[in-house]
């Protein structure tokens, strides 16, 4: 351990406190890919792991998979060097370095997860378990945001499922969904909800404990740190899948007693059943009034919430957009090449499209360059209570 953390050390420091991510590829076993996250088309197919359909970013989160390697999910450093460190390991043994002295005090890690998830059918019908019930199994909630990516196609299914129809809600008529669960045998659980359309450079804000099926749309994702959830969807993508996936979080002893009917504890009936749901939940792109550069403006994207955020930042050919952060965050090119500071950037080159800066490199000023022909645009990611003045959605009230 002593080995790694000089290593880590030498690498924050001459790096400026700049961490180079390599790319972290996540399979799924229930769904075909859409083959949108720039691999080859032979590498998606990954044998009995499924298929490679999510690349998570600046990750300190193992993915839940049944079968897959130890550090599915994970991010590594870049280090120049033949030796391999999980950011991970680096937030665990450095925290001070990366998170900053006062936030590591009161913060374990980064406190959040980032992905880009990619499927060619909707995801099935789920819910993340509140943090009654997550914590019940040893996990955290898993509140989630959504960004539909533009210039990506947006597949066959571009609409989400979120909710249940609000007469279920305000009569109560929980059980209607419980025979989709007992029987096991099909999808027409999702026609008890509304779907919304992917608009790609929109998106939504989900709490935990809400029902939804996502659409086809390439999404980029940032939520709490955790991976739990409950499918109540059983058919998908034309197969049945496992309905060990319905209770992949709950207790054993729970399932015992209550069965199926232990998931509609764990849903969140209000807000599902909320007739305002869109007007609630929709994110829109906001300018933030005090990042207009000449040629560079950032957005708002990630609101609404104190547990994560996120920007955009869309910066024209040949200019230059000089900011300062509040404390440690990633970036992901996803369009465009430039610098941050001396290091090159360039979307679509794995290596080179994915940073993470550590805290006191944060909230220093530092230069990020559009040296292309087109628009550059560079998503930011935040976590718990890094930025505590967001815009917060108005709520719309029956």
């Amino acid at each position: 351990m002593a080995n790694i953390n000089k290593q880590l050390e030498k690498v924050i420091h001459g790096s400026n406190g700049v961490l180079k991510l390599k790319p972290a590829w996540v399979a799924r076993d229930f769904l075909p890919p859409g083959k949108r996250l720039g691999l080859k088309d032979e590498e998606y197919n990954v044998g009995k792991r499924g298929f490679i359909s999510e690349r998570w970013l600046a990750s300190v989160t193992k993915a839940d998979n049944a079968v897959g390697p130890e550090d599915e999910g994970l991010s590594y450093i870049d280090t120049a060097s033949d030796s391999e460190i999980t950011l991970k390991d680096a937030v665990s043994l450095l925290p001070e370095a990366i998170l900053g002295s006062k936030y590591s005090k009161n913060h374990k890690g980064l406190g959040r997860l980032v992905k880009i998830y990619d499927f060619a059918s909707r995801i099935p019908f789920h819910i993340h378990q509140m943090e009654k019930d997550a914590r019940l199994v040893g996990h955290n909630s898993k509140d989630e945001a959504y960004y539909f990516l533009d210039d990506a196609p947006i597949g066959p299914h571009p609409e989400t499922f979120f909710g249940v129809h609000p007469y279920i809600s305000e009569q109560k008529k929980y059980d209607i969904l419980l025979p989709y669960l007992t029987e096991w045998k099909d999808d027409l659980i999702l026609k008890h909800s509304r779907a919304y359309l992917n608009v790609p450079g929109e998106g939504f804000f989900l709490p935990s404990g809400v029902l939804h099926a996502p659409g086809t749309a390439l999404t980029l994702e940032l939520q709490e740190d955790s991976d739990v959830f409950a499918m109540l969807q059983a058919l998908n993508a034309g197969k049945i899948i496992s309905k060990d996936l319905l209770f992949k979080d709950v207790r054993k002893a729970d399932r015992e007693k209550y069965g199926e009917k232990i998931i509609l504890e764990q849903i969140d009936w209000e807000v599902c059943g909320d007739p305002y749901f869109y007007e609630n939940h929709h994110l829109e792109s906001i300018p933030i009034k005090n990042n207009t550069q000449d040629g560079a403006q950032e957005y708002w994207i990630y609101y609404n919430t104190s547990k994560f955020s996120g920007k955009k930042l869309i910066i024209k050919p040949g200019k230059s957009f000089i900011s300062k952060e509040n404390g440690v965050f990633n970036i992901f090119v996803w369009r465009g090449k430039g610098k941050f500071e001396d290091i090159d950037l360039e979307a679509g080159n794995f290596g080179f499209d994915e940073l993470l800066i550590t805290h006191d490199r944060a909230i220093e000023n530092h230069t990020i360059k559009n040296t292309g022909s087109t628009d550059m645009m560079i998503f930011k990611f935040f976590g718990p209570d890094i930025n505590t003045e967001v815009p917060m959605i108005k709520k719309i009230y029956k």
